[in-house]
Protein backbone atom coordinates (compact mmCIF):
# COMPACT_ATOMS: atom_id res chain seq x y z
CA UNK A 1 0.00 0.00 0.00
CA UNK A 2 2.88 2.36 0.79
CA UNK A 3 4.32 1.89 -2.72
CA UNK A 4 0.91 2.61 -4.27
CA UNK A 5 0.64 5.76 -2.20
CA UNK A 6 4.11 6.90 -3.36
CA UNK A 7 3.14 6.25 -6.99
CA UNK A 8 -0.13 8.16 -6.53
CA UNK A 9 1.64 11.17 -5.05
CA UNK A 10 4.29 11.11 -7.80
CA UNK A 11 1.69 11.03 -10.57
CA UNK A 12 -0.33 13.73 -8.83
CA UNK A 13 2.68 16.02 -8.78
CA UNK A 14 3.23 15.48 -12.51
CA UNK A 15 -0.41 16.00 -13.42
CA UNK A 16 -0.45 19.24 -11.46
CA UNK A 17 2.08 20.65 -13.95
CA UNK A 18 1.10 19.02 -17.24
CA UNK A 19 2.67 21.65 -19.49
CA UNK A 20 5.98 21.62 -17.68
CA UNK A 21 5.99 17.81 -17.59
CA UNK A 22 5.41 17.62 -21.37
CA UNK A 23 8.15 20.14 -22.14
CA UNK A 24 10.46 18.18 -19.87
CA UNK A 25 9.66 14.96 -21.75
CA UNK A 26 10.20 16.61 -25.12
CA UNK A 27 13.97 16.07 -25.05
CA UNK A 28 13.46 12.36 -24.31
CA UNK A 29 10.78 12.08 -27.01
CA UNK A 30 13.06 13.60 -29.64
CA UNK A 31 16.07 11.57 -28.51
CA UNK A 32 14.32 8.20 -28.44
CA UNK A 33 12.53 8.95 -31.71
CA UNK A 34 15.83 9.83 -33.39
CA UNK A 35 17.52 6.68 -32.07
CA UNK A 36 14.67 4.42 -33.28
CA UNK A 37 14.52 6.09 -36.70
CA UNK A 38 18.30 6.05 -37.26
CA UNK A 39 18.69 2.42 -36.15
CA UNK A 40 15.75 1.38 -38.34
CA UNK A 41 17.26 3.11 -41.36
CA UNK A 42 20.70 1.65 -40.59
CA UNK A 43 19.29 -1.88 -40.26
CA UNK A 44 17.34 -1.44 -43.49
CA UNK A 45 20.44 -0.24 -45.33
CA UNK A 46 22.43 -3.21 -44.02
CA UNK A 47 19.77 -5.67 -45.20
CA UNK A 48 19.53 -3.97 -48.60
CA UNK A 49 23.30 -4.28 -49.09
CA UNK A 50 23.29 -7.91 -47.95
CA UNK A 51 20.39 -8.74 -50.29
CA UNK A 52 22.15 -7.07 -53.22
CA UNK A 53 25.37 -8.99 -52.56
CA UNK A 54 23.47 -12.23 -51.97
CA UNK A 55 21.76 -11.76 -55.34
CA UNK A 56 25.23 -11.87 -56.93
CA UNK A 57 26.14 -15.01 -54.98
CA UNK A 58 28.44 -15.09 -51.95
CA UNK A 59 30.01 -18.44 -52.90
CA UNK A 60 31.66 -17.05 -56.02
CA UNK A 61 35.27 -16.29 -56.87
CA UNK A 62 36.35 -14.15 -59.78
CA UNK A 63 39.83 -14.12 -61.25
CA UNK A 64 41.29 -11.30 -63.39
CA UNK A 65 44.58 -10.78 -65.16
CA UNK A 66 46.97 -8.57 -63.23
CA UNK A 67 50.11 -6.57 -63.93
CA UNK A 68 53.41 -7.93 -62.67
CA UNK A 69 56.73 -6.16 -62.23
CA UNK A 70 60.03 -8.02 -62.61
CA UNK A 71 63.33 -6.14 -62.34
CA UNK A 72 61.55 -2.86 -62.97
CA UNK A 73 59.71 -4.13 -66.05
CA UNK A 74 55.90 -4.13 -65.86
CA UNK A 75 54.06 -6.76 -67.87
CA UNK A 76 50.40 -7.49 -68.47
CA UNK A 77 49.26 -10.85 -69.79
CA UNK A 78 45.56 -11.39 -70.44
CA UNK A 79 43.62 -14.41 -69.34
CA UNK A 80 42.44 -16.57 -72.22
CA UNK A 81 39.72 -19.05 -73.00
CA UNK A 82 42.38 -21.76 -72.58
CA UNK A 83 42.81 -20.70 -68.93
CA UNK A 84 39.05 -20.90 -68.43
CA UNK A 85 38.94 -24.33 -70.08
CA UNK A 86 41.72 -25.58 -67.78
CA UNK A 87 39.74 -24.43 -64.75
CA UNK A 88 36.59 -26.09 -66.09
CA UNK A 89 38.37 -29.39 -66.73
CA UNK A 90 40.45 -29.62 -63.55
CA UNK A 91 38.61 -27.92 -60.70
CA UNK A 92 36.99 -30.26 -58.16
CA UNK A 93 35.42 -27.61 -55.90
CA UNK A 94 33.48 -25.72 -58.58
CA UNK A 95 29.91 -26.18 -59.77
CA UNK A 96 30.29 -23.66 -62.61
CA UNK A 97 33.18 -21.95 -64.42
CA UNK A 98 32.02 -18.98 -66.47
CA UNK A 99 34.42 -16.84 -68.55
CA UNK A 100 33.44 -13.55 -70.12
CA UNK A 101 35.01 -11.24 -72.68
CA UNK A 102 33.87 -7.87 -73.92
CA UNK A 103 34.41 -4.51 -75.53
CA UNK A 104 32.65 -1.40 -76.85
CA UNK A 105 30.99 -1.72 -80.27
CA UNK A 106 28.68 0.38 -82.37
CA UNK A 107 25.19 -1.08 -82.33
CA UNK A 108 22.58 -0.03 -84.86
CA UNK A 109 18.85 -0.64 -84.68
CA UNK A 110 16.55 1.23 -87.01
CA UNK A 111 17.65 4.85 -86.91
CA UNK A 112 19.44 4.46 -83.54
CA UNK A 113 23.21 4.05 -83.47
CA UNK A 114 24.82 3.73 -80.02
CA UNK A 115 28.13 2.61 -78.54
CA UNK A 116 27.29 -0.36 -76.30
CA UNK A 117 29.41 -2.75 -74.27
CA UNK A 118 29.18 -6.26 -75.71
CA UNK A 119 29.79 -9.17 -73.34
CA UNK A 120 30.51 -12.64 -74.67
CA UNK A 121 29.89 -15.39 -72.14
CA UNK A 122 28.25 -18.77 -71.54
CA UNK A 123 24.60 -19.54 -70.74
CA UNK A 124 25.52 -20.26 -67.08
CA UNK A 125 26.39 -16.58 -66.69
CA UNK A 126 22.73 -15.57 -66.32
CA UNK A 127 21.83 -18.07 -63.61
CA UNK A 128 25.10 -17.37 -61.80
CA UNK A 129 24.21 -13.68 -61.49
CA UNK A 130 20.47 -14.31 -60.91
CA UNK A 131 19.44 -12.36 -64.01
CA UNK A 132 15.78 -12.50 -65.02
CA UNK A 133 14.08 -12.10 -68.39
CA UNK A 134 11.52 -9.44 -69.22
CA UNK A 135 10.86 -10.99 -72.63
CA UNK A 136 12.20 -13.74 -74.88
CA UNK A 137 14.90 -16.20 -73.79
CA UNK A 138 18.57 -16.47 -72.92
CA UNK A 139 20.90 -18.02 -75.45
CA UNK A 140 21.62 -21.72 -74.99
CA UNK A 141 24.53 -24.17 -75.16
CA UNK A 142 23.33 -25.03 -78.67
CA UNK A 143 23.63 -21.37 -79.68
CA UNK A 144 27.13 -21.30 -78.20
CA UNK A 145 28.24 -24.55 -79.87
CA UNK A 146 27.13 -23.24 -83.25
CA UNK A 147 28.48 -19.73 -82.62
CA UNK A 148 25.04 -18.33 -83.40
CA UNK A 149 24.64 -14.59 -83.83
CA UNK A 150 22.04 -14.11 -81.10
CA UNK A 151 21.86 -11.33 -78.52
CA UNK A 152 20.27 -10.77 -75.12
CA UNK A 153 19.87 -7.09 -74.24
CA UNK A 154 20.09 -5.40 -70.84
CA UNK A 155 17.08 -3.21 -70.01
CA UNK A 156 18.93 0.11 -70.46
CA UNK A 157 20.63 -0.99 -73.68
CA UNK A 158 17.26 -2.06 -75.09
CA UNK A 159 15.62 1.19 -74.04
CA UNK A 160 18.39 3.32 -75.55
CA UNK A 161 18.01 1.49 -78.85
CA UNK A 162 14.23 1.74 -78.78
CA UNK A 163 13.76 -2.02 -78.48
CA UNK A 164 10.79 -3.30 -76.49
CA UNK A 165 9.43 -6.76 -75.61
CA UNK A 166 7.42 -6.72 -78.82
CA UNK A 167 10.67 -6.44 -80.81
CA UNK A 168 12.10 -9.77 -79.63
CA UNK A 169 12.86 -11.70 -82.83
CA UNK A 170 13.98 -8.61 -84.74
CA UNK A 171 17.57 -8.00 -85.83
CA UNK A 172 20.23 -5.41 -85.04
CA UNK A 173 23.80 -4.78 -86.16
CA UNK A 174 26.78 -5.14 -83.83
CA UNK A 175 30.02 -3.96 -85.39
CA UNK A 176 28.43 -4.36 -88.81
CA UNK A 177 27.27 -7.96 -88.16
CA UNK A 178 23.59 -8.91 -88.01
CA UNK A 179 22.36 -10.44 -84.72
CA UNK A 180 18.94 -11.75 -83.77
CA UNK A 181 17.43 -10.24 -80.59
CA UNK A 182 16.32 -13.31 -78.61
CA UNK A 183 15.73 -11.76 -75.17
CA UNK A 184 15.53 -8.64 -73.01
CA UNK A 185 16.52 -8.77 -69.35
CA UNK A 186 14.80 -7.20 -66.38
CA UNK A 187 16.61 -4.33 -64.69
CA UNK A 188 19.32 -5.55 -62.33
CA UNK A 189 21.38 -2.51 -61.34
CA UNK A 190 25.08 -2.11 -60.76
CA UNK A 191 26.94 -5.23 -59.65
CA UNK A 192 29.65 -3.81 -57.38
CA UNK A 193 32.99 -3.82 -59.19
CA UNK A 194 31.49 -5.19 -62.42
CA UNK A 195 29.77 -3.28 -65.21
CA UNK A 196 26.11 -2.51 -65.00
CA UNK A 197 24.47 -5.43 -66.85
CA UNK A 198 21.49 -3.25 -67.76
CA UNK A 199 23.76 -1.36 -70.17
CA UNK A 200 25.25 -4.47 -71.81
CA UNK A 201 24.36 -6.72 -74.71
CA UNK A 202 25.20 -10.39 -74.17
CA UNK A 203 26.20 -12.84 -76.91
CA UNK A 204 27.63 -16.40 -76.85
CA UNK A 205 31.34 -16.38 -76.04
CA UNK A 206 32.18 -18.46 -79.11
CA UNK A 207 30.42 -15.92 -81.32
CA UNK A 208 32.38 -13.13 -79.65
CA UNK A 209 35.66 -15.05 -79.98
CA UNK A 210 35.44 -16.28 -83.56
CA UNK A 211 33.08 -13.84 -85.30
CA UNK A 212 33.11 -10.48 -83.57
CA UNK A 213 36.33 -9.93 -81.59
CA UNK A 214 38.67 -12.35 -83.30
CA UNK A 215 40.77 -13.26 -80.26
CA UNK A 216 40.65 -15.52 -77.19
CA UNK A 217 41.42 -12.89 -74.54
CA UNK A 218 38.85 -12.77 -71.74
CA UNK A 219 38.09 -10.20 -69.04
CA UNK A 220 37.91 -12.78 -66.28
CA UNK A 221 36.46 -16.04 -65.03
CA UNK A 222 33.74 -16.39 -62.40
CA UNK A 223 33.76 -19.66 -60.46
CA UNK A 224 30.86 -20.85 -58.34
CA UNK A 225 32.22 -22.84 -55.40
CA UNK A 226 30.36 -25.86 -54.01
CA UNK A 227 29.90 -24.16 -50.60
CA UNK A 228 31.01 -21.01 -48.76
CA UNK A 229 33.25 -22.94 -46.38
CA UNK A 230 35.33 -24.14 -49.36
CA UNK A 231 36.11 -20.66 -50.71
CA UNK A 232 39.73 -20.52 -49.58
CA UNK A 233 40.41 -24.09 -50.70
CA UNK A 234 38.85 -23.34 -54.10
CA UNK A 235 40.99 -20.22 -54.46
CA UNK A 236 44.11 -22.28 -53.76
CA UNK A 237 43.01 -24.85 -56.33
CA UNK A 238 42.42 -22.14 -58.93
CA UNK A 239 45.84 -20.63 -58.21
CA UNK A 240 47.63 -23.96 -58.74
CA UNK A 241 45.80 -24.66 -62.02
CA UNK A 242 46.39 -21.18 -63.44
CA UNK A 243 50.06 -21.06 -62.48
CA UNK A 244 50.62 -24.37 -64.24
CA UNK A 245 48.52 -23.36 -67.26
CA UNK A 246 50.34 -20.03 -67.57
CA UNK A 247 53.74 -21.72 -66.99
CA UNK A 248 54.80 -19.51 -64.10
CA UNK A 249 58.04 -20.51 -62.38
CA UNK A 250 58.09 -20.85 -58.56
CA UNK A 251 59.94 -17.57 -58.11
CA UNK A 252 57.50 -15.65 -60.32
CA UNK A 253 54.57 -13.87 -58.75
CA UNK A 254 50.99 -14.46 -59.91
CA UNK A 255 50.00 -12.50 -63.01
CA UNK A 256 46.36 -12.75 -61.97
CA UNK A 257 44.32 -11.72 -58.94
CA UNK A 258 41.18 -12.87 -57.17
CA UNK A 259 37.99 -11.12 -56.16
CA UNK A 260 36.19 -12.83 -53.27
CA UNK A 261 32.49 -12.04 -53.10
CA UNK A 262 32.25 -13.27 -49.51
CA UNK A 263 34.89 -10.79 -48.36
CA UNK A 264 32.94 -8.01 -50.06
CA UNK A 265 29.76 -9.09 -48.27
CA UNK A 266 31.53 -9.10 -44.90
CA UNK A 267 33.10 -5.69 -45.50
CA UNK A 268 29.83 -4.09 -46.55
CA UNK A 269 27.95 -5.64 -43.62
CA UNK A 270 30.50 -4.31 -41.14
CA UNK A 271 30.52 -0.88 -42.78
CA UNK A 272 26.73 -0.48 -42.72
CA UNK A 273 26.60 -1.74 -39.13
CA UNK A 274 29.17 0.83 -38.03
CA UNK A 275 27.31 3.53 -39.97
CA UNK A 276 24.04 2.60 -38.23
CA UNK A 277 25.67 2.67 -34.79
CA UNK A 278 27.22 6.05 -35.60
CA UNK A 279 23.81 7.47 -36.50
CA UNK A 280 22.30 6.04 -33.32
CA UNK A 281 25.16 7.46 -31.22
CA UNK A 282 24.61 10.92 -32.66
CA UNK A 283 20.89 10.64 -31.94
CA UNK A 284 21.64 9.45 -28.40
CA UNK A 285 23.13 12.86 -27.64
CA UNK A 286 19.55 14.16 -27.67
CA UNK A 287 18.74 11.73 -24.87
CA UNK A 288 21.55 13.11 -22.74
CA UNK A 289 20.36 16.66 -23.39
CA UNK A 290 16.84 15.57 -22.47
CA UNK A 291 18.15 13.96 -19.28
CA UNK A 292 19.88 17.20 -18.27
CA UNK A 293 16.58 18.98 -18.82
CA UNK A 294 14.81 16.49 -16.57
CA UNK A 295 17.41 16.96 -13.82
CA UNK A 296 17.02 20.73 -14.08
CA UNK A 297 13.22 20.57 -13.81
CA UNK A 298 13.37 18.11 -10.91
CA UNK A 299 15.73 20.44 -9.03
CA UNK A 300 13.23 23.26 -9.58
CA UNK A 301 10.46 20.95 -8.37
CA UNK A 302 12.42 20.13 -5.20
CA UNK A 303 12.88 23.83 -4.52
CA UNK A 304 9.19 24.60 -5.10
CA UNK A 305 8.06 21.72 -2.86
CA UNK A 306 10.52 22.24 -0.02
CA UNK A 307 7.74 23.06 2.47
CA UNK A 308 5.73 19.99 1.33
CA UNK A 309 8.80 17.78 1.86
CA UNK A 310 9.29 19.28 5.34
CA UNK A 311 5.67 18.53 6.30
CA UNK A 312 5.92 14.94 5.07
CA UNK A 313 9.17 14.35 6.95
CA UNK A 314 7.72 15.93 10.09
CA UNK A 315 4.82 13.48 9.83
CA UNK A 316 7.24 10.55 9.75
CA UNK A 317 8.14 10.05 6.08
CA UNK A 318 11.52 8.37 5.87
CA UNK A 319 14.36 9.61 3.66
CA UNK A 320 14.00 6.54 1.40
CA UNK A 321 10.32 7.37 0.80
CA UNK A 322 11.13 10.92 -0.33
CA UNK A 323 13.98 9.59 -2.49
CA UNK A 324 11.72 7.00 -4.12
CA UNK A 325 8.98 9.53 -4.82
CA UNK A 326 11.22 11.90 -6.76
CA UNK A 327 12.95 9.03 -8.55
CA UNK A 328 9.54 7.72 -9.65
CA UNK A 329 8.63 11.14 -11.00
CA UNK A 330 11.86 11.30 -12.99
CA UNK A 331 11.56 7.74 -14.32
CA UNK A 332 7.89 8.29 -15.22
CA UNK A 333 8.79 11.33 -17.30
CA UNK A 334 11.48 9.33 -19.12
CA UNK A 335 9.39 6.20 -19.70
CA UNK A 336 6.38 8.15 -20.99
CA UNK A 337 8.68 10.23 -23.18
CA UNK A 338 10.38 7.04 -24.39
CA UNK A 339 7.06 5.43 -25.31
CA UNK A 340 5.96 8.49 -27.28
CA UNK A 341 9.44 8.71 -28.83
CA UNK A 342 9.30 5.07 -30.00
CA UNK A 343 5.99 5.69 -31.75
CA UNK A 344 7.36 8.91 -33.26
CA UNK A 345 10.59 7.22 -34.39
CA UNK A 346 8.69 4.35 -36.03
CA UNK A 347 6.42 6.80 -37.86
CA UNK A 348 9.37 8.95 -39.03
CA UNK A 349 11.21 5.83 -40.26
CA UNK A 350 8.16 4.72 -42.25
CA UNK A 351 7.68 8.18 -43.76
CA UNK A 352 11.34 8.35 -44.78
CA UNK A 353 11.11 4.84 -46.24
CA UNK A 354 8.02 5.63 -48.32
CA UNK A 355 9.32 8.98 -49.57
CA UNK A 356 12.92 7.92 -50.19
CA UNK A 357 12.33 4.35 -51.30
CA UNK A 358 14.44 2.98 -48.43
CA UNK A 359 13.77 -0.15 -46.47
CA UNK A 360 13.53 0.29 -42.69
CA UNK A 361 13.67 -2.43 -40.05
CA UNK A 362 12.58 -1.69 -36.48
CA UNK A 363 14.16 -4.49 -34.47
CA UNK A 364 13.16 -5.62 -30.94
CA UNK A 365 16.75 -4.85 -29.90
CA UNK A 366 16.36 -1.19 -30.86
CA UNK A 367 13.09 -0.94 -28.90
CA UNK A 368 14.63 -2.56 -25.82
CA UNK A 369 17.64 -0.27 -26.14
CA UNK A 370 15.39 2.79 -26.30
CA UNK A 371 13.35 1.69 -23.25
CA UNK A 372 16.49 0.79 -21.30
CA UNK A 373 18.10 4.09 -22.18
CA UNK A 374 14.98 6.00 -21.09
CA UNK A 375 14.86 4.27 -17.70
CA UNK A 376 18.62 4.72 -17.32
CA UNK A 377 18.39 8.44 -18.08
CA UNK A 378 15.57 8.79 -15.55
CA UNK A 379 17.58 7.05 -12.87
CA UNK A 380 20.88 8.77 -13.63
CA UNK A 381 19.56 12.31 -13.87
CA UNK A 382 16.90 11.82 -11.19
CA UNK A 383 19.17 10.57 -8.43
CA UNK A 384 20.73 13.92 -7.56
CA UNK A 385 17.44 15.91 -7.28
CA UNK A 386 15.82 13.02 -5.37
CA UNK A 387 18.80 12.72 -3.05
CA UNK A 388 18.76 16.46 -2.44
CA UNK A 389 15.06 16.31 -1.57
CA UNK A 390 15.58 13.35 0.77
CA UNK A 391 18.40 15.12 2.65
CA UNK A 392 16.40 18.27 3.41
CA UNK A 393 16.23 19.07 7.10
CA UNK A 394 12.52 19.02 8.10
CA UNK A 395 12.82 22.07 10.41
CA UNK A 396 14.55 24.17 7.75
CA UNK A 397 12.09 22.91 5.14
CA UNK A 398 9.10 23.97 7.24
CA UNK A 399 10.53 27.47 7.57
CA UNK A 400 10.93 27.76 3.75
CA UNK A 401 8.60 30.27 2.10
Amino acid sequence: MLILEIIRVAFGALLANKGRAFLTMLGIIIGVGAVIAMMAIGAGAQKAVQDRIASMGVNQLRVFADRTTTRGVTRYRSLTTDDAQALRNEMTLATAVVPDMGGQYQVKYGNKNNSVRITGTTPEYFSLRNYQLAAGRFFTNGDMSASQRVAVLGSVAAENLGIGPQDVGSTLRIGGMIFDVVGIMESKGSQGGWDNPDENIFIPITTAQYRLMGNNRINGVTVQVVAQEWMLAAQGEMERILRRERQLRPEQQNDFRFFNQQELATTFAESTKIFGLLLASIAAVSLIVGGIGIMNIMLVSVTERTREIGIRKALGARRSIILLQFLLESITLCVLGGAIGMALGYWVAKVMASSGGWEVIVTPQSLLLAVGFSVGVGLFFGIYPASRAAKLDPIEALRYE
